[in-house]
Protein backbone atom coordinates (compact mmCIF):
# COMPACT_ATOMS: atom_id res chain seq x y z
CA UNK A 1 0.00 0.00 0.00
CA UNK A 2 1.02 3.39 -0.80
CA UNK A 3 2.02 6.33 1.49
CA UNK A 4 -0.08 9.53 0.49
CA UNK A 5 0.96 11.83 3.24
CA UNK A 6 4.00 12.87 1.71
CA UNK A 7 2.21 13.74 -1.47
CA UNK A 8 -0.45 15.70 0.83
CA UNK A 9 1.87 17.40 2.66
CA UNK A 10 3.77 18.38 -0.90
CA UNK A 11 0.97 19.30 -2.71
CA UNK A 12 -0.52 21.54 0.40
CA UNK A 13 2.86 23.22 0.75
CA UNK A 14 2.69 24.31 -3.33
CA UNK A 15 -0.37 25.69 -3.08
CA UNK A 16 0.34 27.49 -0.27
CA UNK A 17 3.94 28.72 -1.60
CA UNK A 18 1.90 29.71 -4.84
CA UNK A 19 -1.13 31.37 -3.60
CA UNK A 20 0.30 33.38 -0.86
CA UNK A 21 1.67 36.91 -1.95
CA UNK A 22 5.36 38.27 -1.73
CA UNK A 23 6.20 41.74 -2.60
CA UNK A 24 7.94 42.16 -5.80
CA UNK A 25 10.28 44.68 -5.36
CA UNK A 26 10.44 45.85 -9.25
CA UNK A 27 9.82 48.84 -10.95
CA UNK A 28 8.28 49.57 -14.05
CA UNK A 29 9.43 52.69 -15.55
CA UNK A 30 7.35 54.86 -17.41
CA UNK A 31 9.32 53.62 -21.44
CA UNK A 32 8.65 50.10 -20.53
CA UNK A 33 4.72 50.77 -19.52
CA UNK A 34 3.90 52.37 -22.85
CA UNK A 35 5.80 50.28 -24.82
CA UNK A 36 3.84 46.92 -23.15
CA UNK A 37 0.44 48.93 -23.60
CA UNK A 38 1.26 49.78 -26.63
CA UNK A 39 2.43 46.21 -27.87
CA UNK A 40 -1.01 44.74 -26.01
CA UNK A 41 -3.03 47.22 -28.41
CA UNK A 42 -1.22 46.23 -31.25
CA UNK A 43 -1.68 42.81 -31.30
CA UNK A 44 -5.24 43.28 -29.90
CA UNK A 45 -6.01 45.50 -33.17
CA UNK A 46 -4.30 43.40 -35.47
CA UNK A 47 -6.06 39.79 -34.43
CA UNK A 48 -9.75 42.60 -34.87
CA UNK A 49 -8.32 43.56 -38.08
CA UNK A 50 -7.31 40.14 -39.21
CA UNK A 51 -11.42 38.92 -38.19
CA UNK A 52 -13.07 42.03 -39.57
CA UNK A 53 -11.00 41.20 -42.93
CA UNK A 54 -12.11 38.24 -43.31
CA UNK A 55 -15.64 38.80 -42.65
CA UNK A 56 -16.05 42.00 -44.83
CA UNK A 57 -14.32 40.31 -48.18
CA UNK A 58 -17.33 37.97 -48.89
CA UNK A 59 -19.83 41.08 -48.12
CA UNK A 60 -18.13 43.64 -50.37
CA UNK A 61 -18.47 40.73 -53.33
CA UNK A 62 -21.95 40.36 -52.61
CA UNK A 63 -22.32 43.97 -52.40
CA UNK A 64 -20.98 44.55 -55.73
CA UNK A 65 -22.71 41.53 -57.34
CA UNK A 66 -25.74 43.05 -56.08
CA UNK A 67 -25.36 46.49 -57.14
CA UNK A 68 -24.07 45.71 -60.92
CA UNK A 69 -27.22 43.01 -60.89
CA UNK A 70 -29.78 45.38 -62.15
CA UNK A 71 -27.60 46.45 -65.21
CA UNK A 72 -27.64 45.24 -68.51
CA UNK A 73 -24.14 43.92 -69.81
CA UNK A 74 -22.74 44.45 -67.17
CA UNK A 75 -20.85 41.11 -66.07
CA UNK A 76 -18.63 40.91 -62.75
CA UNK A 77 -16.00 37.78 -63.36
CA UNK A 78 -12.43 37.82 -62.36
CA UNK A 79 -10.64 40.68 -64.05
CA UNK A 80 -12.40 42.99 -62.09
Amino acid sequence: MHDYRWWRGTALFLLVSLLAPAPAWAYIGPGLGAGAVATVLAVLGSILLGIFSVIYYPIKRLLKKLRNAGRPGRHVGPAE
